[in-house]
């Protein structure tokens, strides 16, 4: 998390649709259509759902995720998260469990908007599928 220490939180009851802005880290365990950028990290927990693109320095997802994510560091995707989207980070880890659909671009400079020159992956289900064993996968640049 980010160093800040303020944390907005969207609980487990809550659906908002819109542009959500947070000047520190956000976790949400509700629902979320529209827009997020936070200056911190973004925790999506494992009831979370968003349809949403995220902007921020790093973010964790454990529950469903639909759209586009832009991180300055690292993007994670935890056992029995769900990302159908594009990543671009500098950093992805994603977590035996984890489902990922969609093209991740690792760029060192991922926070400036710029076209990946690193690397660029195309993935359907790059985890492991229940019941598969599989090791945890783990790219840095």
């Amino acid at each position: 998390m980010a160093e800040n220490g303020e944390v907005t939180i969207v609980g487990t009851g809550a659906r908002l649709e819109g542009n959500v802005v947070s000047a520190g880290n956000l976790r949400i365990d509700g629902q979320v259509k529209g827009q997020i950028n936070a200056d911190g990290d973004v925790v999506l927990s494992p009831q979370s759902q968003v349809e949403a693109d995220i902007r921020s320095q790093n973010v964790s997802v454990a529950g469903r995720f639909k759209g586009n994510i832009l991180v300055k560091g690292k993007a994670h995707l935890a056992r029995g998260g769900r990302i159908d989207g594009n990543i671009t980070s500098k950093t992805l880890v994603v977590k035996e469990g984890g489902i990922f659909h969609g093209q991740s671009n690792m760029d060192a400079g991922a926070g400036s908007g710029s076209p990946s020159t690193q690397a660029s992956q195309q993935s359907a289900g790059a985890a492991a599928k229940e019941g598969e064993e599989k090791k945890p996968d783990q790219v840095k640049v």
